[in-house]
Order: C-alpha cells, then sequence, then structure tokens
C-alpha cells in the first residue's frame, strides 16, 4: 500500500553577525519517494549551495547569512512506497558477504562508541536467534529500559553515557540501537526522517540495519509508525546529518514541523507488525 504525505519544516534565526548555516531538511531522493514535489523558500535570498551525496541521496544546502533575520520554509508532498516482509523471514547477513561499502557501518563513529558496549550487547542479546527479530529485541528492550525524556542529554552525549543515564530523547535511541546491533556484528546507520504518527510534531530519529541484503528501519522510542517515515538523510550517526549546522552568531526563533495523510481513513495509531525498508537498490552496495 502506498500513502502520499504532506509535510514541510519552518525554521527562523536571528542572525547575529555573518553566518554559514547548512541544512539537511529535505526529503531524500529514493525510488520509494515517488512523485515528490516541493518548494524550499528562503528569505532572504541569500547566496547559497546546494550539495547531494550520490551514495545515499542525501541532500544538504548551504546558506552564506548576512546580519539580520533568516526564514526557512520547506513544503513537500511525497507519496511513500515501503517494501514490506515478514520479519520471520529476514535473517541476518554473515560479515563474510556483506558488501564493502558496508562496513563503515559496521565500525565505532564519534556518538556510537560501539566497542564500549559488546559486552553489554553480547551478554543481553548475543543468545538471541539471529535475524530481524535479534534486532526488534534490542528496539523492546530499549523501550523498556531507557525513559524518553526530553532535555535528558544534549547534542554531545554519546550511547554509552545513554545507556548510563537510562533516559534520553530519539537521537540517543537511535544511538543506542545502533552500537548494540554494530557491537552484535550488524551494519547499522542513523536516519534523519519526518515522522507520521510522532506526537509532538518534530523531525525524528531513527535507525536501519543491515539484515538480509537489506536496510530495514527500527525505532525504539516506538513514537511514530515505521510505514510512515520519510527519510530526509543516513549517517554512521547523528554528526553527520544534522537538521542543522551553524558557523556563526544566531538566535534561534521558532520551529515547525508538520507531515499529514492525504489519503483518507488512515489513523495514526495503526501500527505495523512487518518488517519495513525504503532503502533500494544500488550497484556494489546492495542497498542504499
Amino acid at each position: 500500500m502506498t500513502i502520499r504525505y504532506k509535510l514541510g519544516c519552518k525554521l527562523s534565526y536571528e542572525v547575529v553577525s555573518p553566518t554559514v548555516f547548512i541544512f539537511s531538511l529535505e526529503v531524500a531522493r529514493l525510488l520509494r519517494h515517488r512523485d515528490l514535489t516541493e518548494r524550499l523558500v528562503i528569505t532572504p535570498d541569500n547566496v547559497r549551495r546546494t550539495y547531494v551525496t550520490p551514495d545515499v541521496h542525501n541532500r544538504y544546502v548551504s546558506i552564506n547569512c548576512l546580519p539580520g533575520p533568516l526564514n526557512v520554509h520547506y513544503q513537500a508532498e511525497v507519496t511513500l512506497d515501503v517494501f514490506r516482509a515478514d520479519p520471520d523471514s529476514v535473517a541476518e547477513t554473515p560479515i563474510s558477504e556483506i558488501p564493502l561499502d558496508i562496513m563503515p557501518f559496521l565500525l565505532p563513529s564519534r556518538f556510537v562508541p560501539s566497542d564500549r558496549l559488546a559486552a553489554f550487547a553480547s551478554r543481553e542479546f548475543g543468545m538471541l536467534p539471529k535475524g530481524h527479530n535479534r534486532v526488534t529485541a534490542i528496539c523492546n528492550w530499549l523501550y523498556a529500559n531507557i525513559a524518553y525524556q526530553p532535555g535528558s542529554s544534549n547534542p554531545q552525549t554519546t550511547a554509552d553515557e545513554s545507556l548510563l543515564l537510562r533516559a534520553g530523547v530519539c537521537r540517543d535511541f537511535a544511538h543506542l540501537g545502533i552500537a548494540f546491533c554494530r557491537a552484535l556484528g550488524i551494519p547499522a546507520r542513523f536516519v534523519s526522517c519526518y515522522a507520521y504518527g510522532l506526537e509532538p510534531r518534530d523531525f525524528h530519529a531513527v535507525f536501519e540495519a543491515y539484515l538480509d541484503g537489506r536496510w530495514w528501519l527500527f525505532d525504539g522510542t516506538r513514537q511514530a509508525n515505521l510505514d510512515g517515515l520519510v527519510r530526509i538523510g543516513v549517517g554512521r550517526d547523528a554528526a553527520e546529518i544534522a537538521f542543522a549546522s551553524q558557523f556563526g552568531d544566531f538566535i534561534p526563533g521558532p520551529i515547525s514541523i508538520t507531515i499529514d495523510s492525504l489519503e483518507p481513513g488512515i489513523a495514526t495509531t495503526q501500527r505495523t507488525i512487518d518488517a519495513i525498508s525504503t532503502a533500494e537498490t544500488a550497484p556494489n552496495a546492495g542497498e542504499s
């Protein structure tokens, strides 16, 4: 089943001194993001450059701003065509069969020191049957043992620190899920997205695990619909796909994020139990 969504965001800033902004907020151009129409309005119309990473389809916009107000308004409509499977049918990919360009997602990174959590992951999840259901068990553990608590962490919090705090936000849940997967020999990566069903509405962070030759979506927060996640970007962790990176002096203003279904009768409370993927086949990599 395909579902069409209307989504977007409004960001505002008061720029105090010349500042460079790098935004990652546009919908990724994927085959499973069908019939994408979009509009990005930046006022004032400052000098800006757009960069797309062809391997994972991340889109970045760089803006050079002089002092004064800055407003960014992004609107899009997209039909989401998810790939569904029976979780019991999705096995783990042996490390010997993982494509070389997937290997970076098996290694520790800035916010995901998976090597420090290897003993814990092995003790908690190492004896479980391998496959999609083992990653689901990781998400179940996160939901049961980590409090979803805004303000409990900051942009510098790492996965091992979140484990000690036993609290965090979606970013921290994703980092912990990635850390446990990597510690078990499962490639995993950070995903930023617009999330249907998330309340209050905000940018959302989940993760993907590479299983059976494909990237599959997981969300330890259980805050949104897995089959309602419209991808913005992917990376080793949050450092690579921040929604906004700023280099200069500024004062942040109000932020608004929206996503609504354009299909009648689609309820946010209907949560799928299928294995869900929005990745697509890519040369040499298996998936992107």
